[in-house]
């Protein structure tokens, strides 16, 4: 039988490197990994990190983005896409432009704008180059409470502020919103993450709250898992399903590594438990 080319789902992240591997593009690969997709990727910047925060990072140039993209379009049949941490409004515009020129599939989009050790991955330009010129092209966005505040522009403190918040964002031009509820302090037991999509029904998901610090690198995971399950025609409702799920068992099968905001477990989901969904 003559192989067919190209037959296995192939996703793409855009986003920064962790060298302490928790985070940015090394999660995305590892979640892509997990869930049964071929997973490439376009490095955007470059960080010196580990579990204690980010000591240093370097901008890649624009033409090594966009031969990265062309050499990808030019050999893959990418199915879905998302972006990460892309550190100034250059870099977001770099990496629009190639989005609009390439088909790369659905796309998904982590505002990444501040590390769990507190460092600023966002500049404050770049949030609105974001809005203008990212969240049009986007099929579903993944903002956490406090990166959805810096895009509404406003505080968000209850379950109807996050609801309208989501509506604010949806309005920007993307199609479904996910609002990250960990960080509210309301609910001590449960972490609940809001949902809202293109054909304005809406969904609430929680799991209970874990007690630990080892949690650098959820809002990669969540964003690449929702890419991966895109990528083999899963209906976003199901998707962010099996998303929500998958981060949750990367959280609670702790792995001890590292001495500062530990990283998640990417193989806690394992075979059995995907052979469920």
């Amino acid at each position: 039988m003559t192989e067919q080319i190209n037959s296995f789902p192939q996703v793409l992240t855009l986003a920064g490197t962790d060298s302490g591997g928790g985070a940015g593009i090394m999660a995305d690969l590892k979640t892509m990994q997990a869930r049964h997709v071929f997973g490439t990727a376009v490095v955007v910047a470059v960080t010196a990190q580990n579990t204690l925060g980010v000591q240093d990072s370097l901008m890649i140039p624009q033409e090594m983005i966009d031969a990265q993209c062309a050499s990808l379009a030019d050999d893959f049949d990418i199915k879905a896409c998302k972006t990460g941490m892309l550190g100034d409004a250059k870099h977001v515009h770099y990496v629009a432009q190639n989005l609009q020129e390439y088909d790369f599939g659905p796309l998904v989009v982590d505002p990444v704008m501040v590390a769990k050790g507190g460092a600023t991955l966002l500049t404050d330009d770049a949030i609105q180059t974001v809005i203008d010129e990212l969240l049009p092209l986007a099929t579903v966005v993944t903002p956490n409470l406090v990166e959805a505040k810096r895009i509404v522009g406003h505080e968000i403190k209850t379950a109807d502020e996050v609801k309208a918040a989501a509506q604010e964002i949806q309005q920007l031009g993307v199609k479904n919103v996910i609002i990250k509820g960990g960080h509210m302090a309301a609910n001590k037991q449960e972490s609940a993450d809001y949902f809202l999509f293109a054909d304005q029904t809406d969904l609430w998901l929680s799991a209970p709250r874990i007690n630990t610090n080892r949690t650098h690198g959820t809002g990669d995971t969540l964003s690449s898992c929702l890419a991966a399950e895109l990528a083999k025609g899963i209906d976003i409702k199901q998707a962010v399903r099996t998303a929500k799920a998958y981060v949750q068992a990367t959280i609670e099968s702790t792995i001890q590594v590292g001495h500062g905001h530990g990283p998640l477990n990417h193989w806690a989901y394992g075979e059995e438990k995907n052979a469920k969904i």
